[in-house]
């Protein structure tokens, strides 16, 4: 029964996640708050990760064996793919996006200074000429090279469905801000599966 209750609050935490970010409540905030739209990405970052904290601290008290483990040599490889996936979430959160506008600081700043939020359009540096995803990318390869309770093994199996079903959520929202353009990245750089290229 516990593990239910897990799978659901992590489960409720993703449709809320991705609720706050969609297209539709995203158009009606802008509405309602108009200039002051600029604002609601840090807002949405800080509720998050505000939402996050009783999920995380609920599921870690759970007391639960530990059912999945790697042995010499599984664990280098284990080792090398977590070292891999942290590398690949720094490299694109800071150098190919700008974490300035992920965290919302960028649209504040444009707010105070009166300016129009420029749209820079799509990006193919570093690890985007690559994958479209990185991060999410590199959010599957931790979630799933951990030492595994019962437990971790159910959250994660939601977060990665929550991370593929966002993901493709995600890419109709960008084709709908860059249109043909970001079709056409769309045939020249696979989603989240390096060098796999659709036909």
């Amino acid at each position: 029964m516990n593990y239910l209750f897990i799978a659901l609050i992590w489960a409720a935490y993703c449709v809320v996640h991705s609720y706050m970010i969609s297209i539709g409540f995203t158009a009606f905030m802008k509405l309602i708050l108009k200039n002051y739209y600029a604002f609601y990405r840090t807002f949405y970052v800080v509720i998050s990760f505000a939402l996050l904290l009783p999920v995380l601290s609920y599921t870690g008290k759970l007391a639960d064996e530990i059912v999945i483990t790697c042995q010499p040599p599984w664990s280098y490889f284990r080792y090398a793919l977590l070292l891999l996936s942290m590398l690949i979430f720094l490299k694109s959160f800071l150098f190919d996006y700008d974490p300035m506008t992920f965290l919302g600081i960028r649209q504040i700043m444009h707010f105070t200074r009166k300016t129009k939020e420029i749209n820079a359009g799509i990006s193919k540096r570093g690890l985007l000429g690559i994958v479209r995803h990185p991060m999410y990318l590199a959010t599957i390869l931790f979630l799933w090279c951990q030492t595994f309770r019962l437990s971790d093994v159910v959250v994660n199996v939601v977060l990665t469905a929550y991370v593929i079903i966002g993901t493709v959520l995600e890419e109709k929202k960008l084709v709908l801000d860059f249109g043909e353009a970001y079709l056409h990245y769309q045939q020249e750089v696979p989603m989240l599966i390096p060098f796999l290229k659709l036909r």
